[in-house]
């Protein structure tokens, strides 16, 4: 074979794997989970990565645990939704921070696990 005929071969073997990867990359992708896996909660103090998976399947915590709000049924809601930036005065709801803080420090310490110092959840705010 001359050269030139292996080039275009080689041109042509490299476009069809090139095919054949982006349509097992579109075809093949995974399933997105129901739940979240990880999120990001952000804050004056630095940002908390939380990771949602850990919790409820290392650990098992029931949805319940930290959605105190299920009450409603089975639809689960964003802490945001009920708790505001800042306390609200006429109605006694916790801000989000002081919620947030309330339920993960008190899971953590009532578990005797999880970290405790601010720094082993915080990241350092830029």
């Amino acid at each position: 074979m001359r050269p030139e005929n292996e080039r275009k071969l080689a041109v042509i073997l490299g476009l069809v794997l090139l095919a054949v990867a982006a349509l097992c990359y579109t075809a093949l992708k995974p399933e997105a989970s129901e739940e979240p896996i990880r999120m990001l909660f952000r804050g004056s103090a630095g940002d908390v990565l939380f990771t949602h998976q850990v919790h409820t399947g290392d650990y098992d915590v029931d949805c319940a645990s930290c959605h105190h709000n299920l009450d409603d049924g089975d639809e689960v809601y964003n802490c945001s939704e009920c708790h505001e930036a800042e306390a609200s005065q006429d109605d006694d709801m916790m801000s989000r921070t002081d919620a947030m803080h309330a339920q993960c420090i008190g899971c953590h310490e009532e578990m005797g696990a999880g970290p405790a110092e601010c720094a082993a959840c915080h990241a350092t705010p830029k």
